[in-house]
Order: C-alpha cells, then structure tokens, then sequence
C-alpha cells in the first residue's frame, strides 16, 4: 500500500524510501527571494506510486527536482534510500543520482544521433558496464516496452510515442529505486498518452516506485495516491495515504 507521512515525522515514518524533513527552497532571482517549498516533511515508502498535482507556482516541480537530486534543499533534510542528500559532495550526489533515480521528460530528451539501443544504454556506460552486458540490458528493455523491432532506429524515426517508451526504458536502465516522471504525457495525443501510463501502471505492480507530475486529473487517477500542492506547501493527500 502506498504511505506518504505529511508534518511532523516519527521514527516509522522515516524508513520510507524518500524522506523530507522540513525542507524549504528558496530561489534568488537579484534582490527578490522566491519562496518555492515554504516546508515540507514527507515520507514515501517503496513501491508506492504518487501523483504530485497543484496550480502553477505551486512548488511541484521544485520538488521533483529534490527528490530527483537535481537541486539542493535551502533547509531541511534530504534522505534517499538511506543516503543523507545534504552531507553529500557533487560527485557524490551525481553517482547517488545516476544509481538509484531514473527520469522520464515530457520532452523525452533522446540524443538523435543515437539509436534506441544506444539511448537505452546511455546510463549503463556511465556506470562501466561492458559493452555485452548493456547490450544484452537494452535489449531486454526495448522488448520490455514493446520496441524490439526497432533497436536500430534513430528517434526521428519513431512515433512520439515510440521515442517515450524508450525513454522510459533509459529510465528504467540501471534498475532505479524511484522512477520520476516529470509530465510524461505532454507531447502525446490522448491515446497514446493513455497507453505511456498504463506502462506505469504496470511497472508500479511489479514493485517500481514512481512519482509523477501531472496537472492533469485523468492522468493522477492512473495513480494510486494523489499529492495535492499549494503555495510551496502539501495542501492534501489523497488515495492509499
């Protein structure tokens, strides 16, 4: 069942996968102060499957973004998978990133000149894996999300669709504890936006913990709990909580 703990957080509730204590963002833009997260202590345990929702300027991609590791908190305390964020160094954070997150972009963010074997082995090269193994691991994933045919193309050469499947299986290369997905849907049409997140649906059945980015109540409903943002704050929770 999902569990995410909004406020004050006991001992249980920081055994969750991803742990934020107290955490605000402040951004400065010359002499104004930005206040994106106003303080936020959140705990989301493994295999749950969330969808973060709220207006614009609402702090929910601000906290993609730190649960992504993409950012820092200006206060408050960052845990992943055991790893506090905080006390780590940038090369620290860039391995603890590239291990144990995976990303998914509206934009889908394939390199062109590569083909679908090469973009899904992108992170895996990054981590030292011979060429055999991530062969063998791109593979596995192109048949994984429907794409076995197409290992050889290049993204130009594949439907909108196609190309955030194989986002996806990038994403899910170096077998991520938590998958982000930042409005995975918005390039698709509507059917093939409906197909990219029953792909999560299943992905979330087999264990895969997964946060997603929606302003769009169709698409959290995919989702088995819904986390509802306001003014850098968690306003509600709803679902499995």
């Amino acid at each position: 069942m999902d569990r995410a703990v909004a406020g004050p957080l006991t001992p249980s509730s920081l055994d969750g996968l991803a742990v934020l204590d107290g955490v605000r963002k402040v951004y400065r833009m010359g002499q104004t102060e930005v206040r994106a997260l106003a303080g936020i202590s959140l705990s989301i345990s493994r295999g749950s499957f969330w969808a973060v929702m709220g207006p614009s300027g609402s702090g929910k991609s601000t906290l993609l973004n730190l649960l992504g590791c993409l950012d820092r908190p200006t206060q408050g305390r960052y845990v992943l998978n055991g790893q506090d964020v905080g006390a780590l160094s940038d090369n620290a954070l860039s391995e603890l990133r590239l291990r144990e997150l995976g990303f998914v972009f509206q934009s889908f963010n394939l390199i062109p000149q590569l083909s679908v074997q090469e973009n899904i082995e992108l992170p895996l090269h990054y981590q030292g894996w011979d060429t055999a193994r991530s062969a063998s691991r791109a593979a596995e994933l192109a048949e994984t999300v429907g794409l076995a045919e197409r290992l050889g193309h290049r993204p130009a050469e594949l439907s909108g669709g196609e190309q955030q499947r194989v986002a996806i299986a990038r994403a899910l290369a170096n077998s991520p504890a938590m998958l982000l997905a930042d409005e995975p849907t918005g390039n698709l049409d509507s059917a093939t936006g409906r197909q990219i997140m029953e792909m999560f649906v299943e992905l979330n059945r087999q264990g895969k913990t997964i946060i997603l980015v929606t302003h769009e109540a169709d698409l959290a409903a995919f989702a088995r709990s819904r986390l509802l943002m306001r003014d850098g704050l968690i306003d509600r929770l709803e679902g499995e909580a």
